[in-house]
């Protein structure tokens, strides 16, 4: 047996590295005019255009079912969305007390494809034979040094949200702003906006190529969207033009994010694993 990792449905995980590495998901709930819609079930545009999209964190009793699911002497490990943008860190400690047996929960600070980055860290580094502990301290690691920068595709939901004003929000999408942002240490922090989604790419492969170090040993990194996959390929295929990643996948927004985000998402996320680094 080997240390078990449980995430939550936020990290977007593709289903082939779910499979591949035996990653435990466990679906934030989502609602559609009170209505519960299975995560996945719905296209990011199916699921805004459908009503007004409500998202909840999984029980504890979800996780605890997780968690009884995968016991063993090893342990499970539980790798989280951040906790200040969910409750579901909160959530899966409390389901980790009623599940009983080793359980470790990580709070990643942050989500999709950075959280997506550590989850795979960890299961890599369990299916090596890591310990508990030792697999929870690779997580958190990965955590406090992934990097996540996206650009929204448009400014509708930001309208639709209330957070800027329809008249504004109309006039930026006319002149092709697009707001950039990046998520570290549990929050999303908006960044100077672009003025066309490929001078946001632009911007975004600026910021990687800025992160990188005189010397590492392997790049790991995944391109993320909420149904716009050709705008993830392209930024993924501009980075490993220039370095093979030893990681590399396109990871679609999970229907909690795109309640916040709206659709026509890309970004990326990565992280440089240098020699001083443990394995």
């Amino acid at each position: 047996m080997t240390v078990a990792v449980v995430t939550d449905s936020a990290a977007a995980l593709p289903q082939t590295l779910q499979d591949e590495l035996d990653i435990g998901v466990v679906p934030i709930l989502l609602t559609v005019d009170g209505n519960e819609v299975p995560e996945g079930a719905m296209t990011p545009q199916a699921l805004l255009a459908a009503g007004r999209l409500r998202t909840a964190a999984p029980s504890p009793g979800a996780f605890a079912a997780a968690v009884r699911a995968r016991q063993s002497d090893d342990g499970v490990l539980i790798v989280t969305l951040s906790e200040r943008l969910s409750s579901c860190y909160r959530s899966a400690v409390l389901g980790a007390g009623e599940a009983g047996g080793p359980t470790i929960v990580v709070d990643t600070a942050n989500a999709a494809g950075g959280q997506a980055l550590a989850v795979h860290a960890a299961a890599c580094a369990a299916r090596r034979g890591a310990s508990l502990a030792e697999t929870a301290e690779v997580a958190r690691r990965v955590a406090a040094r992934v990097r996540l920068i996206g650009v929204l595709g448009s400014l509708d939901q930001l309208v639709r949200s209330g957070r800027i004003p329809t008249a504004a929000g109309r006039a930026g999408d006319r002149l092709g702003v697009r707001p950039l942002f990046d998520i570290h240490d549990g929050r999303i922090r908006r960044l100077l906006p672009a003025r066309s989604t490929a001078g946001a790419h632009r911007r975004i492969l600026d910021q990687w190529h800025q992160s990188r170090p005189p010397e590492f040993r392997a790049l790991h990194v995944a391109a993320v969207h909420a149904g716009a996959p050709s705008e993830a390929r392209a930024l993924l295929s501009a980075v490993t033009g220039e370095v093979q990643p030893s990681t590399c996948f396109t990871s679609g927004f999970g229907g909690a994010l795109v309640a916040t985000t709206g659709v026509g998402v890309s970004g990326l996320a990565w992280w440089w694993e240098t020699p001083e680094q443990p394995r």
